[in-house]
């Protein structure tokens, strides 16, 4: 959640309001009404800011502490969004209330969507999501930003739509991902263009990143008139593999994972790895609409909320520390249910042991990266210690063990994968390993060594 506004103080809103509602005539001819239709708006705007920029605060593991201040949060913007949608003449006239002010709301309602998705891990309020920014969009709520003077908010403008792209992507809609870049490298040409700023670089950065996960990702698939079909990995509800005979199903339930993302130089857009991007739709159910309707931004009441479809609880960490990892890995432990399973997704740099051992433990063949402080130099840390030690940032098998307390399921995607090879079951309960190769297969070295060659050459 990023705010560049602080919450006033009721006593400066007030202040702020006679100002407002002087500017447009003498005060005492504004009726009482029309009086009090500010200070009410005046009023949610402010406890809707207080309540956006407490969610920050919030822990950001575990399941069941941030769920009533959601609630809260989520009942002040429907209150706010009806009551601007109720009173817009008059707050037009005695608030001079502009377009970019209506957008910010909705680019908030937008976010609150996509961080109750992020968890809930219903794919439903993405679609929630993608209705608010796709009504601003639209609307052109942000259109006049631009003749402002103000450079704050264009820089509002360009994070709706860096955020409307990442849930563009989480949707597959690879089109209107397309169409954001262009107008987002347009903006943001603009944008440099009129104001002498610093965060020029940043900016073309997130281009770049954009640009290289949209070539990253997909796996275009024609049809027979040659129009791409749009693939998804997420699970339809026709999409289920049929069961083999004898199988038992219900015993155990996927409950929990954690989506680690941390290797060195990878594509990657916000803090989503084109692998953790890949793994976290393979948990997921596809998206269903909610009742509220697409080209009509609105609040749901409490009453229209879907059935819960169960989707796996996700925890998407991207360079996490090793205190980080364990943090929410202990806390996916804790809140497992019974008959549940936890996954663990590992895809990270290999962390390789410095010297031969005498012993062969779960310490002594490495394992993959956490993050650290440490410089880094094109991609390699710099060691300022005894290489006789272990990498203490380094997730070894040996620190997974105490987890084998309950049903686990790990993925290890790295360099280094075989390290997890001799995983030891501990305490007997279901455990799978799922290692990933640490070589190409020698036809497709050979493959990629002509496309190699070939780019080269252009």
């Amino acid at each position: 959640f990023e705010s560049t506004e602080q919450p006033k103080t009721w006593q400066q809103t007030e202040f702020a309001l006679k100002q407002i509602m002087s500017s447009g005539g003498a005060e005492d001819d504004i009726p009482q009404a029309e009086r009090k239709t500010v200070t009410d708006f005046c009023y949610l705007l402010d406890k809707s800011k207080q309540l956006f920029n407490g969610l920050r605060d919030l822990p950001q593991y575990g399941q069941k502490q941030w769920q009533s201040y959601f609630g809260r949060t989520f009942d002040v913007y429907t209150k706010l969004w009806k009551f601007q949608q109720q009173h817009r003449q008059v707050l037009d006239n005695r608030y001079g209330l502009k377009r970019w002010q209506i957008g910010e709301i909705a680019s908030k309602i937008g976010q609150l969507y996509y961080h109750y998705y992020l968890r809930t891990s219903e794919t439903s309020y993405l679609n929630e999501a993608f209705s608010f920014y796709s009504a601003i969009r639209q609307r052109s709520y942000y259109s006049q930003v631009n003749k402002e003077d103000r450079p704050e908010l264009v820089v509002k403008k360009l994070r709706y739509y860096a955020r409307f792209i990442v849930v563009c992507l989480l949707l597959n809609k690879m089109d209107v991902v397309k169409d954001l870049v262009k107008e987002l490298s347009d903006e943001i040409e603009d944008y440099t263009h009129r104001f002498n700023t610093e965060d020029q670089v940043e900016w073309n950065l997130v281009l770049q990143e954009v640009a290289a996960f949209i070539e990253a990702d997909p796996v275009m698939v024609l049809n027979d008139d040659n129009t791409i079909v749009i693939t998804s990995n997420r699970l339809s509800e026709t999409g289920a593999p049929l069961l083999e005979q004898g199988m038992i199903v219900g015993q155990l339930a996927l409950a929990d994972a954690l989506i680690i993302g941390n290797c060195n130089n990878q594509v990657k857009f916000s803090e989503l790895t084109i692998d953790m991007f890949r793994m976290l739709q393979a948990l997921e159910r596809e998206p269903m609409n909610l009742a509220s309707q697409m080209n009509k931004p609105g609040m749901q009441e409490s009453t229209e909320k879907p059935a819960r479809r169960e989707n796996p609880h996700k925890y998407l960490l991207y360079k996490p520390t090793f205190s980080q990892l364990y943090t929410f890995l202990a806390a996916s432990f804790k809140e497992l249910p019974a008959n549940s399973v936890l996954l663990i997704y590992l895809s990270a740099t290999g962390v390789f042991p410095s010297g031969r051992s005498d012993s062969e433990g779960p310490y002594d063949f490495g394992g993959v990266l956490t993050n650290s402080n440490r410089d880094v130099i094109n991609g390699d840390a710099i060691h300022k210690r005894n290489q006789s030690y272990k990498e203490m940032h380094c997730l070894h098998p040996g620190d997974l063990y105490p987890f084998t307390r309950k049903p686990l399921f790990i993925i290890v995607d790295s360099s280094n994968s075989v390290a997890y090879k001799n995983f030891t079951n501990l305490f007997g309960q279901p455990l799978v390993c799922l290692l990933s190769p640490t070589a190409y297969p020698k036809a497709l070295q050979e493959v990629l060594s002509k496309q190699h060659e070939q780019m080269c050459k252009k």
